[in-house]
């Protein structure tokens, strides 16, 4: 099967939407007619353009209002499709898609529809053109693609076929059984189209809401096993329509069209060994171990401040770099790195966005296979000059222009604090907090970049994603998901909003781009972590009194222990699987900050919670600029 994308899926004017789908791989391309009329300058010119690129237009759309008009208005339907039948020969197109009629003024009946096809294919097959007919979802009397397989079938001509999108499908949740029964030569074309599962009308969902396969919650893989059934050869083309990908990159949209198609074949490869797939194979997605190291990109001054706060979280520093200005902080499991370099990726990232998490090193199975896979997924690997003593981890580029390395248990990379580093003997005065492993990473990025880090994480990752949760800041809505392993040893979430005023896009702001906005940490006993924290003089988030008086009210804790929670700013939350305990740090440097989790048995995030932490964050930051009385 090829592949393609339509220029629907991608924002920018039609010149810049069809370089980002040739730079992206893809040689197959479907016109949308408003993208045509936009374009300055006549459909030959887009001809030349196409052929420059070394793309062929594999289908123009749409033709609407066409089937079960009557009279006069039939008459003039014809006259239309003759029109764009000069205009896609003029294009070198010899496919037009047809959507079901959803005028008012359509008349129905299967018979009647038929009657127009057939008549419409006798047209187009004297030009050497094809017809596809794809029902949707809203259409008025056909809206199932049984029905619109039924009219194809019965309008029984060479120049009139079938047009397949999962949207519609899945839309009506219509039966796959039926698909399986089509002939293959009778489908003109698949598109594939992804979307979360929300109760809303099917025509604000599919305009709104679509995204790429493994990006939403619909069953694309069964779908895919039952069109193998039908022996289906051509097309499979990538149909979206949302308010993300036509506000982003037009380049980075179509990249991540070309991921997920590589993705699904993979996924589809795995169901089924004698798929027809034009791919060569890929290892499959690396299994997280846990978080080896997160690193921190400061300058000189910085990295001593940065030290004491990681001092008084109950971090020791362990080692010294053998020949950089870098060092390694321990707890635990935990390893954090403090790189204030004068050259080299990490002063680059700080130059560009002050202290920050410039890197995340996850523990994975196998590291050159987990970077083989990314490559095979279009990601971005990294490399830089390599000096002497030290490991070439691979690296791939990740959030924000980060850093996401790659070691393993069965390699040299396995010792790289012993290769690389001097250990430090323990200050006499060093005291632990009890913090354990890193517990989650939250990254908050652009809204329009959300569905792209999911899908890159989910491809290369043996993760499986939330669903989407909105969180309320006091600036507007937050929208949330979270990708993990299922031991729990990697949790990643992703905050984006559209409101400029939310604490995440602040953050963006203040970073100059996404990054991770926050790092938790497990203890197994938050209350002497807290005054662990408080006796080292870590300045600890303020809960208002409010929330503990709620509390009382929702969980009916006893008076003691909910005088704990109070007196040391802890936050609390209780489900049928158990009980999860939070704090906050204020954020270092206005950047980022930490948060301390102890789990019972609880596997969620805190979400009811997550609004009081951003009111008092909110307060805090009026505070600092002066604003606060």
């Amino acid at each position: 099967m090829k592949t393609s994308i339509a220029t629907a899926s991608l924002g920018g004017d039609l010149s810049e939407k069809l370089q980002a789908i040739a730079g992206a791989g893809f040689r197959g391309v479907e016109i949308f007619e408003s993208d045509l009329l936009s374009y300055n300058g006549t459909p030959a010119d887009v001809a030349k353009e196409l052929a420059d690129l070394g793309l062929k237009p594999i289908t123009f759309q749409p033709f609407q209002d066409f089937e079960g008009m009557p009279d006069p208005q039939r008459a003039r339907t014809f006259d239309r499709a003759e029109r764009k039948f000069d205009l896609m020969q003029e294009l070198g197109c010899d496919q037009l898609i047809v959507c079901s009629n959803v005028s008012q003024d359509s008349l129905g009946g299967i018979d009647r529809a038929a009657a127009d096809f057939r008549e419409l294919g006798d047209r187009a097959a004297k030009r050497g053109l094809r017809v596809g007919f794809e029902a949707l979802a809203w259409g008025r009397h056909i809206n199932d693609y049984r029905d619109a397989w039924e009219v194809v079938r019965r309008a029984d001509h060479p120049a009139i076929g079938l047009v397949l999108d999962t949207f519609h499908l899945f839309a009506r949740k219509t039966d796959l059984d039926s698909l399986r029964s089509i002939p293959g030569d009778r489908i003109f074309l698949v598109q594939l189209a992804d979307a979360p599962w929300l109760d809303m009308d099917p025509l604000s969902w599919s305009r709104h809401f679509r995204c790429f396969p493994g990006q939403g919650d619909l069953p694309i893989l069964d779908f895919m096993q039952a069109l193998q059934a039908t022996g289906y050869k051509g097309e499979l083309s990538l149909e979206i329509v949302n308010d993300q990908f036509s506000g982003g990159s037009p380049r980075a949209v179509a990249v991540d069209g070309q991921r997920s198609l590589v993705y699904l074949f993979d996924q589809l490869r795995a169901k089924d060994s004698k798929a027809a797939i034009d791919l060569p194979t890929m290892s499959p997605r690396s299994k997280c171990l846990g978080v080896e190291f997160i690193e921190f990109a400061v300058d000189e001054r910085t990295a001593g401040e940065l030290g004491q706060f990681f001092s008084g979280i109950g971090f020791r520093n362990a080692g010294e770099h053998k020949s950089k200005a870098v060092t390694r902080w321990s707890q635990g499991a935990i390893n954090l790195v403090i790189n204030q370099e004068k050259e080299g990726f990490a002063h680059s990232h700080y130059i560009m966005h002050g202290p920050s998490v410039c890197a995340i090193g996850l523990k994975v199975d196998d590291a050159a296979a987990a970077v083989d896979r990314a490559e095979k997924l279009c990601d971005t690997p990294f490399r830089q000059k390599v000096g002497p003593r030290e490991l070439e981890i691979p690296a791939m580029r990740g959030v924000g222009g980060s850093l996401l390395y790659f070691l393993d248990p069965t390699s040299k990379l396995a010792s790289v604090w012993d290769i690389e580093f001097d250990a430090v003997k323990p200050a006499s005065n060093s005291t632990e907090a009890g913090l354990t492993v890193v517990d989650h990473i939250s990254q908050s990025m652009h809204y329009e970049d959300m569905l792209s880090w999911i899908l890159f994480y989910t491809s290369l990752l043996d993760v499986r994603k939330s669903p989407q949760v909105d969180i309320r800041d006091p600036g507007g809505i937050v929208r949330s998901q979270v990708v993990e392993s299922d031991d729990g040893a990697l949790r990643i979430t992703m905050n984006a909003s559209q409101s400029l005023r939310t604490q995440s896009s602040k953050f963006l702001v203040e970073y100059f781009g996404s990054g991770v906005q926050h790092i938790a940490f497990n203890t197994e006993d938050i209350v002497q972590t807290a005054k662990t924290m408080k006796a080292n003089g870590v300045p600890i988030l303020e809960i208002p009194e409010n929330y503990y008086d709620d509390l009382e009210a929702r969980f009916g804790l006893p008076a003691e222990r909910l005088d704990v929670l109070k007196a040391n700013n802890i936050l609390y939350d209780k489900d049928a699987d158990g009980e999860y305990l939070q704090l906050y740090t204020q954020a270092f440097k206005d950047l980022f900050f930490i948060e301390i989790v102890e789990r019972r048995g609880y596997t969620g995030f805190g979400a009811i919670n997550a609004p009081i932490r951003l009111a008092a964050q909110s307060r805090l930051a009026r505070e600092h600029s002066g604003m606060g009385l």
